[in-house]
Parts: C-alpha cells; structure tokens; sequence
C-alpha cells in the first residue's frame, strides 16, 4: 500500500469535511441568504477585541506539536514545525476573564531566517452576538517583530459570511517557563 505525506492527508481531511457539510447538512441556508442578498448593499462593519490564551503544556494545554521538518531540529527558526491550536479567546487578559470562543487552526514555521509563521485559524465565536459564527484567518505572523502584526480575514460563516478584513496581532505576554502566552487581537471586519 502507498504512504500518504501530510500534505495529502490535510487536502483528504479538508475534501471530507466540505463533502460531509454539504451532503449531510444541506445547501439550503445558504442559497437562501445568497438569494436574498440586496445588490448593491451597505456593507457593514465589525471591530471585534479579544485575548487568546495559549498553552504549550501543562493541564490546560491548547497548542500541540503534530509534525516537524528533517531540518526543524537544526534550524535557529523551528522551520518546519506545525502546530495545532484550540486555544481560548476571552473578552480580557486574565485567564478567568468571560471567555467569547475558541481559536483553532494550524500554525507552520515557515521562514528560513527569521521566527515567523504561516498561520490558518478560525475563530469560533460561542457567546454574544456573533455566537455561533466564525471568522477566518490566514497569512504571516513575523514572532519577532514589535507592535502590532497584520494577517488577513479571508471568509466567515453565519453572521460573517463573505467576511474580508484585517486582523492585528499583538502579543500582550510571552510565552513564560511554563509554557502560558497571552495574544490581544483586533479584528476588522467587513461583510454583507
């Protein structure tokens, strides 16, 4: 039998996953709210704040090494790391702040001479408002870099659908000895 690379088992976890919504969960919502889309319309906006709270270990560990690089061990950069995160996002720094969602994607070193990652995260919102849409994220994050670091918004679901705009990264605490980081986004959001 043939060996699958990851590459090939992300694209056949993605396919599934787009086939099983479709199939199981029907078009129906959706081709309405397209049909029902005023052309030309108002967009409207959104800036939406939050903390990420990011475990590399410990009993709350939200962060997991899946896979590395033959070069990741012997690179300044991890180059070639992949991460997989479901971290929370809370309306405050503190841990214990009222939490908004979950923050899931995966995160790739993916610069040869400088602590950057290529990063893909979906903010799942489950209070407020916004409860039960998301909010995809997608570019470069240079780790090193001071202030305020800009990806991209890239889609959403329910309330976000055909959402664009830009995300601002900053981190509020490092990472310590015990492996806990605190991240502040900003989110600007435009949709229909």
């Amino acid at each position: 039998m043939e060996k699958i690379n990851l590459f090939q088992f992300i694209m056949f976890c993605t396919l599934t996953h787009a086939i099983t919504a479709v199939f199981c969960h029907g078009p129906e919502p959706v081709e309405v709210w397209f049909q029902n889309l005023k052309k030309p319309s108002v967009p409207k906006t959104a800036v939406i704040q939050f903390y990420v709270q990011d475990f590399l270990g410990g009993p709350r560990q939200s962060a997991w090494q899946i896979a590395q690089a033959s070069i990741t061990p012997n690179s300044s950069t991890n180059f070639g790391r992949l991460i997989m995160a479901d971290s929370l996002l809370t309306v405050g720094t503190d841990l214990n702040s009222a939490p908004i969602g979950r923050g899931q994607g995966l995160i790739g070193y993916s610069d040869l001479n400088e602590g950057a990652v290529a990063t893909s995260m979906n903010f799942v919102f489950t209070t407020g408002k916004y409860n039960g849409s998301t909010l995809s994220m997608f570019g470069r994050n240079p780790l090193t870099a001071v202030g305020d670091r800009e990806l991209s918004i890239v889609g959403g679901t329910g309330v976000f659908r055909l959402a664009r705009g830009i995300a601002t990264v900053r981190t509020y605490l490092d990472f310590d000895a015990t492996g806990y980081a605190v991240f502040n986004y900003t989110l600007y959001v435009i949709y229909p």
